[in-house]
Order: structure tokens, then C-alpha cells, then sequence
């Protein structure tokens, strides 16, 4: 598989996974000591990703039963040896069960790195609008 793709099925499978997934293998395609950031709030590194997930999906804000999807759309991807960086746009979809609306949406830029166990994210920035 060719690292664009590689990359791009990390980005999809984060998606897919915070919506109805395995928490574990979700903080497994991020680099150890990973930043995410979104307006308001930051979390680095493995542990406190799960943690956040975990809180997330306890709220009833995402994961199953949640009735919610991450979708993923227009994305670019650009590799230097063994760092990329990925831009796409995201939309958040509530009440997909019964009236599907977007409840938010804006850009993911994400930092990725290659390491022993695939290509990883790095440092994931949220932005909306």
C-alpha cells in the first residue's frame, strides 16, 4: 500500500472508530506522546486520548447508540520521507437514525509519522467552520 493510502485509511479509521469501534485500537493509530487540539480544549498522549474518549462516550456525545458519524471528506495528503501532513475537511452528522443533520463541521490538519507500526498521527488540529 503506498503511504498516501496509508495515511488516508488512519485518517478513516479514526473516523470510524470514535463513532462505533475498539477504543484501544483508536488510541493505537496515534504516536505515543500525541497532541489533539480543538478550540477550547488539548489532550496529549495515549492514556489521556482514552481517557477522552472514554468520558466522551459515557456523555452519549459520540460511539454507539449515539446515533452520530464522523464523515471525512475533500482530503489532501503531502509525505516527506517519514512525516506527513494530511488537511481534510470533517462534518459531524447527529440524529442519524432518525433526522440526519450536520452539527458541525471544519478541518482536521493532521501530523503524521511513520514508525514501526505504520504511519501514526502525530498532532491533530481541529478547526471549525
Amino acid at each position: 500500500m503506498s503511504d498516501d493510502a496509508a495515511i488516508r485509511n488512519v485518517v478513516a479509521r479514526l473516523a470510524i472508530l470514535a463513532d462505533d469501534g475498539d477504543l484501544e485500537e483508536y488510541v493505537g493509530l496515534f504516536a505515543d506522546d500525541a497532541l489533539w487540539e480543538m478550540p477550547g480544549a488539548a489532550i496529549q498522549g495515549r492514556e489521556n486520548l482514552l481517557a477522552g474518549a472514554i468520558e466522551r462516550r459515557a456523555a452519549g456525545t459520540v460511539g454507539p447508540g449515539s446515533n452520530t458519524r464522523h464523515v471525512i471528506t475533500t482530503q489532501a495528503v503531502a509525505v516527506d520521507g517519514d512525516e506527513a501532513v494530511s488537511d481534510a475537511y470533517w462534518q459531524f452528522w447527529a440524529n442519524t437514525a432518525t433526522e440526519p443533520s450536520i452539527a458541525l463541521f471544519g478541518t482536521y490538519r493532521d501530523r503524521l509519522v511513520r514508525t514501526d507500526g505504520g504511519w501514526k498521527l502525530a498532532h491533530r488540529t481541529i478547526s471549525y467552520g
